[in-house]
């Protein structure tokens, strides 16, 4: 990953996290504990929002659906991260809605959304160890 290249999805920073984690198991390599710390809670987190159910397939068409609408970047990444279901959460999301979309064009991006974007997936979650990692001192 590099740095201040653009702005990661739930679901990019999810799969870095599980890629780095897995790598760190099959080298058996250090890893400083305030970091395993992190790795674990941030894990654990995101495996019970909208992008433990996403993949990057789902991705591409949500971006494509909703590409229709002017949205700043930063809008798309909220629809796809936090994945609103009323009016209301849009609104929260979407600067300036009423101004910019009609109350139909409104219902239609929540309709994307929930005829794109899976629910979220709870099995994953079980997945999760229940410790943090052990790491050495």
């Amino acid at each position: 990953v590099e740095d201040n290249v653009g702005l990661l999805s739930n679901y990019e920073v999810l799969t870095i996290l599980k890629e780095k984690k897995k790598a760190a198991t099959e080298q058996t390599q250090y890893v400083p504990q305030n970091l395993a710390t992190v790795t674990y809670e941030v894990t654990k987190y995101l495996q019970d929002t909208p992008c433990s159910a996403q993949n990057e397939q789902i991705i591409k068409d949500f971006m494509l659906a909703i590409s229709k609408f002017k949205l700043t970047k930063a809008e798309k990444l909220m629809l796809l991260n936090q994945k609103p279901t009323s009016l209301v959460e849009l609104h929260l999301i979407i600067e300036e809605t009423e101004e910019r979309f009609s109350e139909e064009q409104s219902n239609e991006i929540l309709a994307i959304i929930e005829e794109i974007l899976p629910p979220i997936s709870h099995q994953e979650s079980e997945n999760v160890e229940t410790k943090p990692p052990k790491v050495e001192e």
